[in-house]
């Protein structure tokens, strides 16, 4: 997680989409092992800067504690030596500044000393190196605020013949405050240039209405809007506290022993407890902020918010208070979007008090809400019925499974059981086959996926699971009913990981069903387990320590193949925009290397696919004569082009020539998925009360099927499973 981000404003969207999409969907749901699991819950607890826990203290028995762990419990331990040392150094110095925009050459020789000392620094609870680092990052925020508002504060001349590379990588660390000032002038040119070539071109498009201005007045507005973005930036990296600045060297020490381990606050594990069981305790509201003020952008169908009746998106939350309306409201103008929510947040039962302003009238409310369970649907497995044309006969089932979600305290919630609920559904609108949707699946929990291969199996081994110094374990399918025995096709692609892989791979090596995808999928083939610290901490003034998440096994499949780095490549790939980009597991810094073990007996005679290769030469043919497809390819070898391109033009007609042909070639790829006439997709008739309870699950189910109307992936998909019947014949109730 760095710091400081490499960029703001308008900055090569194409490449912040693809760097986002793989942040957003592979900051990876580890799969969680199944054997002596207690995640042991803790309400949040702040470490504010100061306050109860932030204390040398606590801070030396955290870093022994996790050490200590590592040390005792992590799959591939490592030596805390020089080695350690000198990677972690690396790690942390590209986490907190990778663009290389705030720490100079002079900043990296005072750290340069400590590179090799910070084993001997864990070993004894000492902090000299990031103390000092966090000194210079501090000084350098002042420093650096100061140059962009002078910069700001006259017209910026974008006469002269620069180039601005965005790529730290690329970089060496400025030799001194002068060079690194003339990054920051370059940044400016460029996020000012960005944004008046933009307004330039707007105003040349033939449905410009309004007075047209000059590039002065242009340029004006423009610098103000940057200075606005960059003093919200500043204000919130300057308010990030000791502990928050602390997670990220903690990282940079656990992420040494592979990208997977990493230590939790209380805060960020109750954060990942909630997207592991899709449910929460609170109102029921998403909310956003800009640095400011902090907006409700959704209310959760359902939830108390929503019960309520006041509160609605676009409204502005202004104070907060525990309890009824004469409690103690605390302003939150300015706060952090984390701060907002853990005060929102709260048990079951309990009150929340909140001073609202009104978008629609811009009127000032005070409401209170009950706090409940709150249940985030849209994160739960639910299916569609498809077919081509009119042929209301072929009928295919669809489950769309967004993670591997489960409930770990109370086991209510289970991904498995849901999906194992969708199975009978379809079965009860007689589909003749399932396709099940494991794209951008960042994994989850192994528990499930055990069983819900099992839904499909006779019975027998899933996966493999190797502890270290361990016997291999394997866990089976015990089950011997098989709830769906017809045609089978799991979707993937390159963010399809871990629990996603074990399915997929399952099931291509019993001949189970078809796999269809990108390229490959991830390739993270480790298990993680989460360790509450405080157990391992006998001195209770330092607790809550929090939590970490470290890697104890790695998994392989049944043919004791691995899917650690590899992946599982489909039997039948489709185009995909990211197919020619680096987004996997060995795109990471130190992933565990790839391995093989002893292979395991396994057979099933439930299904079998009749002619995979014609299955296979078939979808080839369609997708080569596609012209969508056609065009996905072209695009991802122009997002390989722009992701290797990192240098930009900031004279400002050389800019905007340069921006235009950019944008030229963007455009051909605008607005490629249409709706496909012939792909007809259908609520099944058991959903349809559910949905249509309130209009807000009514549109957003309606916003869904309409994007999966444009879905040529699925199309083909669904293409790929009629042939499947039409080759091996099977009728409707086979299975």
């Amino acid at each position: 997680m760095q710091i400081f981000p490499r960029r703001l404003g308008t900055f090569d969207l194409d490449k912040f989409l693809y760097d986002m999409k793989i942040k957003s969907s592979l900051a990876l749901f580890s799969i969680v092992g199944i054997v002596g699991i207690a995640l042991l819950f803790h309400e949040y607890n702040p470490f504010d800067k100061g306050g109860p826990g932030s204390t040398p203290e606590r801070d030396a028995a955290l870093i022994r504690t996790i050490s200590q762990v590592l040390t005792r419990g992590h799959f591939q331990p490592k030596d805390m030596d020089d080695n350690f040392s000198k990677s972690v150094y690396a790690l942390y110095l590209k986490d907190v500044d990778g663009g290389k925009r705030f720490l100079s050459q002079a900043d990296i020789d005072q750290l340069k000393p400590f590179e090799l000392q910070l084993d001997d620094q864990t070993r004894a609870g000492t902090f000299q190196f990031f103390d000092l680092s966090v000194t210079l990052l501090e000084a350098s925020l002042t420093k650096t605020q100061g140059w962009y508002r002078e910069i700001l504060a006259s017209p910026i001349d974008f006469s002269k013949n620069e180039e601005l590379q965005a790529d730290g990588e690329k970089l060496k660390w400025a030799k001194d405050d002068a060079e690194l000032r003339t990054r920051w002038e370059r940044w400016m040119k460029y996020e000012v240039l960005s944004r008046v070539t933009e307004e330039q071109d707007k105003q040349e498009k033939p449905e410009f209405k309004g007075d047209k201005k000059d590039f002065a007045t242009i340029e004006k507005e423009q610098r103000a809007k940057v200075l606005d973005v960059y003093d919200k930036w500043f204000k919130r990296l300057q308010k990030l506290d000791h502990n928050r600045r602390l997670e990220i060297y903690l990282n940079a020490m656990t992420n040494y022993f592979d990208p997977h381990t990493g230590y939790y606050s209380p805060r960020e594990k109750e954060n990942f407890d909630i997207q592991m069981s899709g449910k929460l305790e609170g109102i029921g509201a998403r909310l956003q902020s800009d640095g400011e003020k902090t907006t409700v952008t959704e209310i959760v169908p359902g939830g108390p918010a929503w019960k309520q009746g006041v509160l609605q998106a676009k409204d502005v939350v202004l104070k907060v208070a525990q309890g009824d309306t004469d409690a103690e409201s605390v302003d939150i103008m300015g706060w952090d979007i984390d701060d907002v929510v853990s005060k929102i947040r709260g048990k079951k039962d309990s009150k929340v008090t909140l001073t609202i302003q009104k978008a629609s009238d811009g009127s000032e409310k005070v409401i209170t809400i009950v706090r409940d369970v709150v249940i985030m649907e849209e994160g739960f497995a639910k299916s569609l019925i498809l077919n081509e044309g009119s042929a209301e006969q072929d009928r295919i089932g669809y489950i769309y499974l967004p993670k591997f979600y489960a409930d770990f305290e109370s086991g209510r919630t289970s991904c498995a059981q849901d999906v194992a609920a969708e199975v009978e559904k379809l079965k009860k609108e007689s589909v003749k086959g399932i396709i099940l949707d494991l794209r951008n699946n960042g994994g989850g929990s192994l528990r499930d996926v055990v069983t819900m291969s099992g839904l499909f199996i006779e019975e027998g081994p899933i996966v493999q699971v190797k502890s270290r110094g361990r016997a291999t374990e394997i866990l089976r399918d015990n089950d011997s009913r098989v709830q769906w025995g017809g045609p089978l096709i799991v979707m993937v692609n390159g963010f399809s990981a871990s629990a996603s892989e074990i399915l997929a791979a399952a099931m291509q090596d019993y001949s189970r069903a078809v796999i269809v995808g990108s390229s490959s999928t991830y390739g993270k083939g480790t298990v993680q387990r989460f360790f509450d610290l405080d157990n391992a901490a006998s001195d209770e003034s330092v607790k809550p320590l929090g939590e970490m998440k470290m890697t104890i096994q790695k998994f392989y499949r049944v043919t004791g193949k691995t899917t650690q780095l590899d992946g599982v490549v489909p039997d039948i790939v489709l185009p995909d925009f990211y197919n020619l980009l680096e987004n996997g597991e060995r795109d990471n810094d130190y992933p565990l290397a790839s391995t093989t073990i002893e292979p395991v007996p396994f057979k099933q005679s439930t299904y079998r696919i009749a002619d995979a290769n014609q299955l296979k030469n078939n979808s080839q043919a369609r997708v080569k004569a596609d012209a969508t497809f056609q065009k996905v390819t072209e695009n991802a070898q122009r997002l390989r082009k722009r992701k290797d391109d990192s240098s930009y033009p900031l004279l400002a007609e050389k800019y905007r020539q340069w921006n235009r042909k950019q944008d030229q070639e963007a455009e051909q790829f605008d607005n490629i998925f249409k709706p496909i006439e012939s792909f007809k997709i259908n609520n099944l008739a058991a959903d349809l009360p559910q949905i249509q309870s309130d209009t807000s699950r009514t549109a957003r189910n309606d916003s869904w099927i309409k994007e999966r109307q444009k879905d040529v992936q699925l199309y083909e998909t669904l293409r790929i499973m009629l042939d499947m019947l039409r080759i091996d014949g099977v009728a409707a109730g086979k299975h």
